[in-house]
């Protein structure tokens, strides 16, 4: 069996590695770190064919360490264990030059599978390289986290999956005998998605079909010969983010039809429950809020529910999560008021906190005049006294902006009574 084309041009030395130069460029956070063999255990988080198996295998050659590779879809508690012992019994405990243990999809590993990599991480039997494709923070224990360093992995740039189009006809011992020339690349790059991997499958898939001796390579030929195919690329790829995409843009947009059948897309194609459930939960948050706060209610028990349940029983959950905030009230307006707070932070830095808000836990403390002049609300009539609740430089600042909505309109009014003039609501 032939070898595929992103294997056999797979990098095996750093200055071949293509993109993330964030990390391992000439000032990348990992450059130094290879260089001095001093290599933490990390987690690689970035869409599928961003090089997470790659960087880790050239780390491990760059540190001149052992490397061990498991995948979470076929690996149990059992391989984790056996590996460990390998890795303590090749040399290195306790120092620098420790075994590296890839572990590909490692969301995909149960919590008694990551805390069986726990002991190993923190003795220093193996240093651990897990890559993902989900947020470590949702998909990772908090114990193996917190031992670990999470790296981005960012999608390939235009010129990144260009370079690794010219690189493949140069450098690979198949192509480089044929007479290739790229005259389109759009619906390549298109249909890629950033995935390098998908593009240098389809692009060997559309070599490989064209028997002339010279093989030119247009926008034309390559959705003819692909596109009726793409469902057998676009499973974890392209398709997976811009199906999620339409089913939230469908919800955002109040409609229940869309909402339900890009559900179905995505049940179809056994798309992970949990990942599902997790968006909506996100989007009742940020697209609906305090318009409807029950939302955020149905969306958490819906995701607790799924994550017991499984397929196929919930996909009757799932739809009914995602016609409820399909016919929901929308607002954003908590979501502007987090960004614009954030903005205001970054652009004004560290403010002081106002005396009269400080906490006065010590005599001297009191004495400086923390908590002096704070006025205590339930003390006061409607359980309201006027204060200033921001530092001096930016008070009166209005944050939130209730939105145009029956409940929002409500709070506007509390506001209005509250505040009279002061934010202007």
């Amino acid at each position: 069996m032939e070898t595929p084309l992103a294997e056999r041009i797979r990098p095996q030395k750093l200055e071949d590695y293509i993109s993330q130069l964030h990390l391992v460029g000439p000032n990348g956070s990992l450059t130094k770190q290879i260089a001095n063999g001093s290599i933490p255990s990390m987690i690689f988080w970035g869409s599928p064919g961003t090089g997470k198996t790659t960087l880790a295998q050239i780390i491990a050659k760059e540190s001149n360490r052992p490397f061990y590779e498991l995948s979470a879809i076929n690996s149990g508690v059992k391989d984790i264990r056996d590996v460990i012992e390998k890795a303590k019994q090749s040399g290195g405990l306790f120092t620098a030059k420790n075994p590296i243990l890839f572990i590909d999809e490692i969301h995909r590993f149960s919590k008694s599978q990551q805390d069986s990599l726990l002991g190993a991480v923190e003795k220093g039997w193996i240093t651990l390289i897990g890559a993902t494709t989900e947020n470590p923070s949702f998909e990772v224990i908090p114990a193996l986290l917190s031992r670990c360093q999470v790296y981005i992995l960012n999608p390939f740039s235009k010129e990144d999956l260009l370079a690794l189009l010219n690189r493949a006809i140069e450098k690979d011992v198949i192509l480089s005998t044929k007479k290739i020339e790229i005259e389109e690349s759009e619906a390549l790059l298109r249909l890629s998605g950033g995935d390098g991997r998908k593009l240098l499958n389809i692009f060997e898939l559309v070599v490989n079909a064209s028997s002339e001796s010279q093989i030119l390579i247009t926008n034309k030929k390559v959705l003819d010969l692909v596109q009726q195919n793409t469902v057998l690329y676009d499973k974890t790829g392209e398709q997976h983010y811009d199906i999620i995409s339409a089913f939230i843009k469908s919800i955002r947009g109040s409609d229940p039809n869309g909402a339900v059948y890009w559900l179905a897309r995505m049940i179809e194609g056994g798309e992970d429950v949990k990942f599902i459930a997790r968006r909506m939960l996100i989007l009742a948050s940020e697209d609906i809020g305090n318009a409807n706060p029950t939302a955020l209610i149905m969306a958490n028990n819906t995701f607790q529910a799924v994550a017991t349940i499984g397929y196929p029983e919930s996909r009757i959950l799932l739809s009914q999560c995602a016609i409820y905030l399909a016919t929901s009230a929308k607002s954003n307006a908590s979501y502007m008021a987090i960004e614009e707070a954030l903005h205001m932070v970054k652009e004004t830095g560290n403010l002081s906190v106002p005396l009269h808000l400080r906490n006065a836990p010590t005599k001297l403390m009191k004495e400086l005049g923390y908590g002096d002049d704070y006025k205590y609300a339930h003390s006061y009539e409607n359980n309201f006294i006027e204060l200033e609740f921001l530092p001096d430089e930016i008070k009166n600042t209005k944050l939130y902006n209730p939105g145009n909505n029956a409940r929002e309109n409500e709070l506007r009014k509390f506001l209005q009574n509250r505040w009279k003039d002061k934010y202007d609501y």
